[in-house]
């Protein structure tokens, strides 16, 4: 898809050579393959770039390529802040945070502390049995038929009915969400991401109100309830709270059960590994979280500070690329290969203090996806003559077609 970019203004403390490109912009397809071709050359250049079009709606921001970079980074909380990473809440012209992902200290503690007993092991333990029972639903539907569009008839069907039960949202709505979520997420015209923010915030205000009338057991009666610190969240606190999980129910599990399924049916003797020893499937979705990387969120400079040579001003923007970090062949020997021995120390759930809070849910989903679809589905491969194309920004595959003998 084409479209024109803003005309980049670059800084005068940004030296020319490091003015390189970006492949994964927000809004943009390829029928390249993002990691073994975008992501290999991205690292055949300097430690850190500043890309022109790097950050949402198309302004320029600095990459860091090293996982050791971004690790330091994710920590650093003195240069580098999370405040408006994402420029939902401007778009709309409202105040409220994605929190606690955008919260910085000494804000960002009580709320992550208030949230961590809703995510814990333990509890999403609990979640086990209905979990299972919508992966095997979905699955036997079209087990069968030989074939899937396995974005459309699962990746997104199966997590997303997960979290919309959590969430305490109508099932029958999943269209009019995932076209939401598309537009915030997949599209590069900001007019059309507003109109997204607004629909999702005005939507999430008539629930929050809804919740307040009428509590059930879900995530919105917890925020509306919750205690922080004492005192219950503000308006702008719950908008926030109920946006970030949108933001993170809607997508992520299914970018990457997307992605990790793209692997297996293209390297059939891994399928069969897992096949033969489920056992394995843990540490596989570990190793393929590494290799395929799919999340990109962004900080901004709050102090001066010079890393590897290179000067970040307060203001800056600063790519946070997950795909990048893992296919650093610094930190990862042979970064192409996927190995399922590995046990990567990778970062595609964020690293530090703001580690993704849902990263244990996302585990168990994805382990149990994997373990029922290997279970009921025989050897899969993608549809003859079909060429994966992916969303970039959020890296995702469009479609992915899916054909195994019946």
């Amino acid at each position: 898809m084409a479209f024109a970019f803003p005309e980049p203004i670059i800084p005068a403390h940004v030296p020319a050579d490091l003015v390189r490109s970006f492949p994964f912009i927000f809004g943009t397809t390829t029928e390249q393959d993002p990691f073994n071709d975008l992501a290999a050359a991205v690292h055949e250049g300097p430690a850190i770039i500043y890309a022109p079009h790097a950050y949402p709606g198309g302004t320029p921001a600095w990459v860091p390529r090293r996982t050791e970079d971004l690790r330091a980074i994710y920590f650093d909380t003195e240069h580098f802040s999370s405040n408006d990473f994402s420029p939902f809440a401007k778009l709309v012209g409202e105040t409220w945070t994605n929190s606690p992902a955008e919260l910085d200290p000494p804000d960002h503690g009580p709320f992550r502390t208030m949230i961590n007993p809703v995510f814990t092991p333990k509890a999403v333990a609990a979640l086990e049995g209905r979990i299972r029972a919508y992966a095997i639903e979905y699955v036997d539907s079209f087990a069968t038929k030989g074939a899937c569009e396995f974005m459309g008839d699962f990746a997104f069907e199966f997590p997303i009915r997960v979290f919309m039960e959590l969430m305490g949202l109508p099932r029958e709505r999943m269209g009019q969400f995932l076209d939401w979520e598309m537009n915030l997420l997949h599209n590069h015209d900001l007019a059309k991401i507003a109109a997204a923010t607004r629909s999702v915030v005005d939507y999430l205000r008539e629930e929050i109100e809804e919740r307040r009338a009428n509590p059930r057991e879900d995530l919105i009666t917890f925020g509306v309830q919750a205690q922080k610190q004492g005192a219950r969240l503000t308006d702008d606190e719950l908008v926030g709270f109920t946006f970030n999980l949108f933001i993170g129910g809607l997508d992520t599990v299914s970018t990457n059960i997307g992605l990790h399924f793209w692997h297996l049916a293209t390297h059939r003797e891994d399928q069969a590994a897992l096949r033969a020893d489920p056992t394995k499937i843990p540490n596989a979705i570990e190793e393929m979280m590494r290799a395929y990387g799919a999340v990109t969120t962004f900080r901004t400079c709050k102090k001066e500070i010079t890393i590897n040579d290179v000067t970040f001003l307060p203001g800056d923007k600063v790519a946070m690329s997950t795909t990048l970090a893992g296919r650093d062949p610094a930190e990862f020997a042979d970064p192409a290969i996927v190995r399922f021995d590995r046990r990567p120390r990778h970062v595609s759930f964020g690293f530090g203090p703001h580690i993704c809070v849902g990263m244990h849910l996302a585990r168990r989903e994805m382990r149990i996806a994997m373990e029922e679809f290997l279970a009921r589905i025989p050897d899969f491969r993608v549809a003859d003559e079909h060429r994966v194309r992916c969303h970039l920004g959020m890296i995702q595959p469009v479609e992915l077609p899916l054909v195994w003998q019946a």
